[in-house]
C-alpha cells in the first residue's frame, strides 16, 4: 500500500509545471520558441535579449531574424513571426492593421564618415543639402578635405531610412548615384572602406571603424538622446497581436521592460524605461 501512495505522489509530481530560474509565473516549462523578425536596427537588441532570457529560461527559444522594418510590420500582421520588429513609427495604413506598439527603448541615427575625415560636425540643413545633392563635394564642407562626396544610404522600406529621411526632411529627394545597401552592416562597411563616403547609421552600430558626426552641435551619444540634444533619434518598436500573444512571449516581453531587459538596452540604446 505505502509502495503505491508514493508511486502515486511522484506520478503526480512529474506533470506538474517547472518554472525556470529567473522566469516570471507566466512561462512554461515545455520548450517554446519566440519567432521574431523585422529592422536590422532593433535585431542586435532583440539579439541580446533573447540570449540572456533563454539563460535565465532554457526552455525558451527566440528566433530573431533582421529582414527591414516594413517586413516586420508585415510579418506581425499576417501572423508569420508572433512579434515584430520596427525602427519607425507605424504609417497610417498599417496603423490600421490593429498591431499592438511596445517601444522598448529609444535609438539615435548618426551621419558617418571615414575616419580619415576631417569633418566631424554638421547642421541638419547641410546633411539635407549632401542627401539632396545641393552640396557635392567634400571642400564646401571642410577646407581640410575635397572631392565628390560618395553619398551612401539605406535601401527602399529600411525603417533606418525612413526615419532619417523624415527627421532630415529629404523624404523622396535622395540624389541620383547614391548607394543603397541593405542593413546597417552594409552601410558601415562601405563607408569604411571609402574616404569620401558619407553614411548613416544606427547608433548601436557605431564603432572605430567609422566616425560618428556631430549634428547641431550634439555628439551621437546615448546621453545626448536622452536628454534631447542629438536632433536625429527615433523608438525601437516590437509588434504583436495581444490577443493572441502566447503567455511565453508575454512573459518575455514583460521581462525586456524589467530593470534587468532596460539594463540591456541602455548598454548601446536609450532605456524606454
Amino acid at each position: 500500500m505505502k509502495k503505491t501512495m508514493i508511486f502515486v505522489v511522484l506520478a503526480a509530481l512529474a506533470v506538474l509545471p517547472v518554472v525556470a530560474n529567473g522566469g516570471s509565473e507566466g512561462d512554461m516549462a515545455e520548450s517554446y520558441t519566440i519567432e521574431v523578425s523585422g529592422s536590422t536596427t532593433v535585431y542586435p537588441l532583440m539579439e541580446l535579449l533573447g540570449e540572456r532570457y533563454t539563460e535565465l529560461n532554457p526552455e525558451i527559444s527566440i528566433n530573431a531574424n533582421g529582414t527591414g522594418s516594413s517586413d516586420g510590420v508585415k510579418a506581425a500582421n499576417q501572423g508569420t513571426s508572433e512579434l515584430g520588429m520596427s525602427s519607425r513609427n507605424l504609417k497610417t495604413e498599417e496603423k490600421g492593421f490593429g498591431l499592438d506598439e511596445l517601444a522598448i527603448a529609444y535609438d539615435g541615427i548618426t551621419p558617418v564618415v571615414h575616419p580619415s575625415n576631417p569633418v566631424g560636425a554638421m547642421t541638419l540643413e547641410q546633411i539635407q543639402a549632401v542627401y539632396t545633392g545641393r552640396i557635392t563635394d567634400w571642400s564646401e564642407l571642410t577646407s581640410e578635405k575635397s572631392g565628390a562626396i560618395a553619398v551612401v544610404s539605406r535601401e527602399p522600406g529600411s525603417g533606418t531610412r525612413g526615419a532619417f529621411e523624415d527627421i532630415v526632411d529629404y523624404k523622396d529627394q535622395l540624389v541620383a548615384g547614391a548607394s543603397e545597401f541593405d542593413g546597417n552592416g552594409g552601410v558601415k562597411a562601405a563607408v569604411a572602406s571609402n574616404e569620401d563616403a558619407m553614411g548613416y547609421l544606427s547608433l548601436g552600430y557605431l564603432d572605430d571603424s567609422v566616425k560618428g558626426v556631430a549634428v547641431e552641435g550634439a555628439e551621437p551619444t546615448v546621453a545626448n538622446v536622452v536628454n534631447g540634444s542629438f536632433p536625429i533619434a527615433r523608438p525601437l518598436l516590437v509588434l504583436y497581436r495581444g490577443d493572441s500573444i502566447a503567455p511565453q512571449t508575454q512573459a518575455f516581453l514583460d521581462w525586456a521592460m524589467s530593470s534587468e531587459g532596460q539594463e540591456i538596452a541602455a548598454t548601446k540604446w536609450v532605456p524606454a524605461k
